[in-house]
């Protein structure tokens, strides 16, 4: 008989259990993975805390067919385990990373490339059963296979990396640019590492907390500030920046992004704020830009070669690993307001 599989699950809002589940091969198309790292999110944390929000209650998902309860996590890394029929592009033990948006290949948006805004997206670890567990089944889509040696717990922090990547492509930013990032959790910081990789002549860091702004000064931030002693105003001069980017989601920090960047600047929001208002006499009159930035899309390759180059470090965003088996109790902590540290990671073979 197959042994149980352990599972972090979300049931409801302050109810995340860890579950035994039945261990099934995967259908065609699918991949199976040994789990070895799962990151902890923040929209994990929100589902915790007073969920659902994105999690299917009522209904399934367009294209998981699951609803709750479901296995948190969508950052994740391990080994594949079994592999569905017509899986050809990595077999059991390569070492993989999980891209976990689903896509349909159909709507009009996957149509143009642009899966990551299918009509029917959604993230496993949310829509579907995710990476919080011993074994994890993915659409074969999502599994990038790995350099040989390419560490795990790294490869676990490739998907905020991604978020970051998205955004600064998205921006105007160039080599020489300046740049401001508000908000330095797991993706602000990433998104300053990435800018400066790409040649900016300075990265201005903004964070009220005194830890990310010193994880900020040893990732290739140039400059860091307390948003809570900024004299709001219009930046000028030297401290007016080519391109703003918000991680927030908070309408102090967009008034923030907005105010730092120069006249014909650019301000990308990757801050999930339900609604923001605007100055639009004086956004005009300075002829800024404002640019949405959402998930990611063929980020993955360029990230892992920037990975295994030793271009980029994605380990001292690492701040915390704990064992799966205590996973339920720490996510439920850090949902009520426990310290997060920048980036925890769970180790599901623990």
């Amino acid at each position: 008989m197959t042994a149980p599989v352990l599972a972090v699950r979300w049931h409801a809002a302050r109810d995340v259990r860890l579950d035994e589940l039945v261990r099934t091969p995967p259908d065609r198309g699918f991949v199976e993975i040994a789990v070895a790292y799962c990151g902890v999110c923040g929209s994990d944390l929100h589902e915790i805390a007073d969920g659902p929000h994105a999690i299917p209650v009522d209904a399934p998902h367009q294209l998981s067919g699951m609803s709750a309860p479901i296995t948190l996590g969508h950052e994740f890394s391990g080994t594949v385990s079994a592999v569905g029929a017509d899986v050809t592009h990595v077999r059991v033990g390569d070492a993989v990373v999980i891209e976990p948006n689903y896509r349909c290949g159909r709507c009009d948006q996957c149509r143009m490339g642009r899966y990551h805004t299918c009509a029917s997206f959604g993230f496993v670890g949310l829509m579907g059963n995710g990476g919080l567990a011993e074994r994890a089944t993915v659409p074969g889509y999502m599994v990038h296979r790995l350099p040989s040696g390419f560490d795990l717990a790294s490869a676990a922090v490739l998907e905020p990396a991604a978020v970051a990547l998205h955004a600064v492509r998205r921006s105007s930013f160039t080599p020489g640019g300046t740049a401001a990032v508000v908000g330095l959790g797991p993706v602000g910081l990433l998104v300053g590492q990435l800018l400066r990789i790409k040649g900016a002549s300075r990265i201005l860091g903004i964070d009220p907390e005194p830890s990310r702004r010193e994880a900020a000064l040893t990732t290739g931030f140039d400059q860091v500030a307390d948003p809570t002693t900024i004299e709001p105003g219009q930046a000028t001069g030297e401290d007016a920046v080519d391109v703003s980017f918000e991680v927030v989601g908070r309408q102090s920090a967009v008034d923030l992004a907005i105010s730092f960047a120069r006249f014909g600047g650019e301000i990308i929001l990757l801050g999930l704020a339900p609604r923001i208002s605007l100055a639009a006499f004086n956004f005009v009159n300075s002829e800024k830009t404002l640019k949405a930035s959402v998930g990611y899309n063929n980020c993955h390759a360029e990230l892992i070669d920037l990975v295994e180059s030793g271009t980029l470090d994605l380990r001292p965003l690492i701040t915390r690993i704990v064992p799966l088996r205590h996973a339920s109790e720490t996510l439920t902590r850090m949902a009520s307001g426990g310290n997060t540290g920048i980036k925890t990671l769970v180790d599901c073979r623990a």
